[in-house]
């Protein structure tokens, strides 16, 4: 049976968005993803282009509330901001609650190409801490 991982941010529209598509797309044999936001707004769309850039596509993920997960057991929930880290222990579904904070690419100000540098930067560290976590698993 494959274990079921739910990545949470305050908005799930970067950083939990790319976190489900990575895990689905490189681990799926393994693994379940999903995501959620404390907060549903919409996925970011240099999320899809930075994950597009990787092989990955999520132009058709939307973002989803956390609500929508109450009573779903899960083996790990992952915050992957610090916003929603205090969220976690009101979501007793989860066997197992990691933080794995990471800055959100959606703050940076700057260029176009200032922006997408810090999407491909938040991307790059995330799917390395999901090789890391998940992929020996």
């Amino acid at each position: 049976m494959k274990k079921r991982i739910l990545f949470i941010c305050s908005h799930n529209a970067a950083r939990s968005q790319m976190a489900e598509g990575y895990l689905r797309e490189k681990y799926g044999d393994r693994y379940e993803a999903f995501s959620a936001g404390t907060t549903a707004t919409a996925v970011h769309p240099l999320a899809i282009l930075v994950m597009a850039e990787i092989g990955i596509d999520i132009s058709g993920h939307r973002s989803k509330d956390l609500g929508g997960f109450i009573g779903q057991e899960m083996d790990v929930v992952v915050t992957v901001c610090d916003a929603a880290q205090g969220i976690c222990p009101m979501f007793p579904w989860a066997k197992e609650t990691i933080h794995a904070g990471f800055s959100d690419p959606a703050a940076v100000a700057g260029t176009s190409d200032e922006q997408v540098t810090a999407f491909r930067s938040i991307r790059d560290e995330i799917t390395g801490w999901i090789d890391t976590t998940f992929g020996g698993a």
